[in-house]
């Protein structure tokens, strides 16, 4: 099983860093987790086959986050792709992202391949493939934004997630509200945790890495200033911890 890191940036568009996205490799099954703007040039850049990509997983809808959806899609067509794409996303997000492509001219029936919407609860395993689930809960990202909508039809869901793997959890926290997010899933063992800086310290991160007892803690989501923090931190910290915290980059390879 194997994570490969597409982009590692942060909202904030970079020459360095493409947006914050990973890939799952369980051998049976490839999972994209995020596809913001960029994203198929990320993948190029890469060298992910977009034919290889068996589904994606949206945590929100900041365009960082979701709004390479519709090129990612057209590349896939252009590459005469056959096998359906499967589109992990919540519930309250399904219809948005159906008339989104609509919108976009992306018709099905011209595609050649299908797209299977395959809605979540929070809360609810949701199983993908032999030895791939995941787990969403709501985080407090999207909050703050609950009064400006004054419609009343936006959905402020964003989901962070519990994905096994062989045996093995990954917390994945997507985009948060404060440092409480970083325990969502404590009742859980957490092996993985890859976690954004944006929102966070990096003394939170730490402190959660204690706290959560992880294997592993990879640090994504990094503006240039968050790169620099973290890599004065990890000359501060002692040898053993040096080595299990890890900030991302662009084309990172981890075999778990």
């Amino acid at each position: 099983m194997e994570i490969k890191f597409i982009g590692t940036g942060s909202g904030k568009t970079s020459l360095k860093r493409y947006h914050s996205s990973f890939l799952i490799n369980a051998e049976t099954y490839n999972l994209l987790v995020d596809a913001g703007d960029g994203i198929s040039r990320a993948l190029i850049r890469q060298k992910v086959p977009f034919g290889t990509i068996n589904g994606i997983l949206f945590s929100h809808l900041h365009p960082d986050h979701y709004s390479g959806l519709p090129s990612l899609i057209v590349q896939m067509k252009m590459s005469e792709r056959k096998d359906s794409l499967d589109i992990f996303c919540h519930e309250s997000h399904a219809d948005f992202l159906k008339e989104f492509l609509y919108q976009s001219y992306l018709f099905e029936e011209k595609l050649g391949f299908k797209l299977n919407f395959k809605p979540f609860e929070q809360k609810k395993k949701l199983d993908i493939s032999a030895g791939l689930n995941f787990i969403a809960r709501q985080n407090s990202h999207l909050e703050p934004n609950t009064r400006l909508d004054k419609s009343g039809r936006l959905s402020f869901i964003c989901n962070s997630f519990l994905i096994r793997v062989k045996g093995k959890n990954i917390f994945y926290t997507g985009d948060i509200g404060d440092s409480s997010d970083l325990f969502l899933f404590e009742e859980q063992k957490i092996d993985f945790m890859i976690s954004e800086i944006t929102h966070v310290s990096i003394e939170e991160l730490l402190d959660s890495f204690r706290r959560l007892k992880l294997e592993k803690l990879f640090i994504t989501h990094l503006s240039e200033d968050d790169e620099a923090q973290v890599s004065k931190l990890s000359y501060q910290l002692p040898s053993a911890e040096r080595r299990k915290i890890v900030a991302a980059f662009d084309g990172l390879n981890i075999k778990l």
